[in-house]
């Protein structure tokens, strides 16, 4: 007896106070964690709860706006330095293909002898990337990741692609039903390698490999927020590979704790084509949308297919254009339509653009950079985030000369593509007490203001670019007097 009541003495001496300190830390371990989690949660690049078409990150709305060398940039050897002139020039939107196409770049998989293993990781795409993941963030960059960049598995690119059977160790073309040679163009969606999700081919010995590789991804963007998710690059492929990926990415951020963004992004150049419509009509799957394609229309049926696409979305949700064309050395417009699709989509309301890399974009040229700090002075002085398309204010107007983006009775711009003379209404919205308005012009390739001058007030003002080249106008009331501001040449 007495020494079971020694026993018991030493346990309520020394164990049972001890129990109680780790559980009193495994506490704190967990409220800690807990707050980090709802922190991150707050913070991450999400829909804008005040005005659904854009983004917030940190809390605070944001302006995507970019232009890269490169579409799969972690792969390019000079990243750093390629971020840090993105920032300086105002940009803070990236584009990531999950791809490796050039020669400099590396496929995710190890290479044993003459075949990949994909149940082994090459540490040199993966450090590359997680570079990329943490450059960007420290710099507040935001990455849209297309997790499957579809040309990577069709024609040469597909020759030598680790998921094509006679690359790897792991499965046979016998045994999956995949084609080791696809000589046509990803638009005639021939690669069955999409196909292998449970509504459609059901191929579980793919389907294992492809989830392992995303798992991977997501093993190291999810600790980050500013990670948009776009399932494929123009795709033309079966609706349920998007949706299978999208829920996928959605329920894996979710056992973590974490909310994601996902998209999907098709190929039609026509964005009323019914393949769109499984993205615009599927919000429960897609959070937002990407119309990049529209990026290959030009003058004013470019404004009118996006004006139509975000008068029809419902929900209403932020809409990204990741790649916009157009560059003297490509095939898909000039530098001038570069530049015109760029301003366009900001004063059409879209939450985002990006120039596409060269030679079909302008990337981050000389040219791209000017626009990207032009932009920044400009929405510098005027909120984007009230303000509305509203060509409805313009008049004497011919097609594709000016369009207007505005907050009426409170802020105007108004953007020539390409010279122009038109009037704007500024009788509608809160009325004014103002007697004046001043005109200013900004100089978009110099990223300057310059005309700077008052004119009296009225209903309606009439506004002609100085030259025949891009200009924008912005008008803004101060105390007494509105501020129009106008520019792009």
């Amino acid at each position: 007896m007495k020494s079971l009541w020694r026993a018991r003495l030493v346990i309520n001496k020394f164990v049972l106070p001890l129990l109680i300190f780790v559980f009193v830390c495994l506490i704190v371990a967990w409220e800690t964690k807990t707050e980090k989690d709802t922190e991150m949660e707050k913070n991450r690049i999400q829909i804008y709860q005040e005005n659904p078409r854009y983004w917030q990150y940190k809390g605070e709305p944001v302006l995507l706006i970019g232009g890269s060398v490169d579409d799969n940039l972690f792969q390019i050897p000079n990243l750093k330095e390629h971020l840090e002139l993105l920032k300086s020039v105002g940009g803070n939107y990236v584009r990531s293909t999950m791809g490796w196409t050039e020669a400099v770049d590396v496929p995710p998989f190890k290479k044993i002898g003459d075949l990949y293993d994909l149940n082994q990781w090459s540490d040199e795409f993966w450090m590359r990337f997680r570079n990329f993941i943490q450059w960007t963030h420290e710099r507040d960059i935001i990455v849209q990741i297309e997790v499957w960049a579809t040309f990577n598995y069709y024609r040469d690119y597909w020759d030598v692609n680790p998921f094509n059977s006679k690359n790897n160790s792991n499965y046979s073309a016998e045994e999956t039903g995949l084609p080791t040679v696809v000589n046509s163009h990803p638009s005639a969606a021939k690669n069955n390698f999409f196909w292998s999700v449970p509504k459609k081919n059901n191929q579980e010995i793919v389907l294992k490999y492809q989830q392992r590789y995303v798992d991977k991804l997501l093993d190291e963007t999810l600790p980050y927020g500013h990670v948009l998710y776009c399932m494929d690059n123009e795709t033309a492929v079966t609706p349920a590979w998007g949706e299978y990926w999208s829920n996928y990415i959605k329920n894996r951020a979710a056992e973590v704790g974490r909310g994601v963004e996902t998209t999907e992004m098709w190929n039609p150049w026509e964005i009323h084509h019914s393949q769109h419509r499984n993205t615009k009509d599927h919000p429960e799957t897609y959070s937002f949308c990407d119309i990049s394609q529209n990026n290959t229309q030009k003058r004013q049926t470019h404004w009118d297919n996006a004006q139509r696409y975000r008068a029809e979305l419902s929900p209403i949700r932020p809409i990204n254009n990741v790649k916009i064309y157009g560059a003297d050395t490509g095939k898909y417009g000039k530098t001038q339509d570069g530049l015109a699709r760029f301003w366009r989509n900001i004063f059409g309301g879209l939450a985002s653009a990006r120039f596409h890399r060269p030679p079909n974009g302008l990337g981050l040229s000389k040219t791209a950079q000017a626009s990207l700090k032009s932009m920044r002075m400009l929405t510098a002085k005027v909120d984007v985030f009230k303000c509305e398309p509203h060509n409805d204010l313009l008049s004497k107007r011919a097609e594709n000369e000016a369009y207007t983006f505005a907050n009426p009775g409170q802020e105007y711009a108004v953007y020539f593509p390409n010279g122009g003379s038109v009037d704007l209404n500024l009788s509608k919205g809160e009325k004014t007490d103002s007697k004046k308005v001043t005109v200013r012009w900004l100089n978009i390739a110099k990223s300057e203001w310059i005309q700077e001058k008052e004119i009296l007030f009225s209903d309606s003002i009439a506004l002609s670019a100085p030259t025949a080249d891009h200009w924008i106008v912005l008008s803004a009331p101060t105390e007494d007097h509105w501020a129009v501001l106008i520019q792009h040449k």
